[in-house]
This record gives structure tokens, C-alpha cells and sequence, in this order.
């Protein structure tokens, strides 16, 4: 549990050490100016976290909503990680690399559910999404918005990313939005 900290006090810390995320856990990024309290990153390597990461993607994109067993899929080919708040998620990210069909462009999609929004958490998993990518060979960053997520629009566009198509998918009603990192 965190306390209320003013804007320009210490990063905070925590009244108690963090319980064991039964997963892989990686570091939280360190801001020693920021007061936006420190997420936990998981890498999915069960069920449960593989849920909470189904959960997150499908409440931003309902229209394309996942099986777990699509899920698991996806998590043998990209890179998925799940924030979590106090032991409840906040958002996720995808990170697919680059491909055959495009050697030096990776995706980096991180998604905050709305509830967690304006509160740094998109920022700080964006930075290890894009950390991420470039790790893993990318030169050229896209990523891909739902366009009725206003929210995750103007986040993409306030981090340089500039639209570069726009198209609706068999069956769907919703355009899907992809922009690249300028």
C-alpha cells in the first residue's frame, strides 16, 4: 500500500515488502523523480497471469476479444507482460518483433484499463515496451490503437507516433489505427 505523496515530494515507498508474484517478475523502472507509484511486471508463464493479461486486452479491444487459448498463443510468439497495482492488474503490453516480412519493425502496444488512466502507469509500460523492441532488434516502432480508444490515440500521438493507415477487419465495425514511431 502506497500513501498519498504530494507532487513534489520523494518517489514513495512501500509500508510493506510486496508479496511473490508466483510468475516472472521483473524490476519496476526507477524514476527517483517521479511520485507515480512503482508497478510490477510480469511476464505470464501460467494461467493466472495469462488471464489477467486476457482480461486487460479485452476490455480495450472488445471488438477483438481473445480465448485464453489465443492467448497462450500469443504469448509463444511476442513478448506479453501484465502491470499490476497492490496485486491487481492495471494494464498490459504486447511486443512482437521484428519478423521475416519486416526486419526492423517491431509493435509496441501497451494498454491501460480505464479505471488506471492519468496516473503515469501507461508511460511507465510504454517505456519497457519500447525498451523492449529495440532490444530485440527494432530500428522502426509501430503500434496499433483501436480507433474508438481516444485515450490510447492522443497517449500515441503525444509520444510521436503518426498515423499511417486505417482499416476494419472482417466482421468487425471499429477501424483499427496504426501508427509509427516518427
Amino acid at each position: 500500500m502506497f500513501s498519498p505523496v504530494p507532487d513534489s515530494a520523494p518517489e514513495p515507498v512501500p509500508d510493506s515488502a510486496p508479496e511473490p508474484v508466483p510468475e516472472s517478475v521483473t524490476e519496476p523502472l526507477s524514476d527517483p523523480v517521479s511520485t507515480t507509484p512503482q508497478l510490477t511486471f510480469v511476464e505470464p508463464a501460467g494461467d493466472d497471469v495469462l488471464a489477467d493479461w486476457q482480461h486487460v486486452h479485452n476490455v480495450i479491444i472488445p471488438t477483438g476479444a481473445l480465448s485464453l487459448d489465443e492467448v497462450r498463443e500469443r504469448a509463444g510468439r511476442y513478448h506479453l507482460e501484465v502491470a499490476y497495482l497492490d496485486g491487481e492488474p492495471v494494464g498490459c503490453t504486447t511486443v512482437r518483433p521484428p519478423g521475416s516480412d519486416s526486419p526492423a519493425t517491431g509493435t509496441v502496444i501497451a494498454r491501460i484499463l480505464p479505471g488506471h488512466r492519468r496516473r503515469g502507469f501507461g508511460e511507465q509500460l510504454y517505456r519497457r515496451a519500447l525498451e523492449r523492441a529495440r532490444a530485440v532488434g527494432a530500428t522502426v516502432v509501430e503500434t496499433v490503437v483501436l480507433a474508438s480508444n481516444e485515450d490510447g490515440l492522443r497517449f500515441a500521438e503525444a509520444h510521436g507516433f503518426v498515423e499511417f493507415d486505417r482499416y476494419v477487419l472482417p466482421g468487425d465495425t471499429v477501424a483499427y489505427v496504426d501508427l509509427r514511431l516518427g
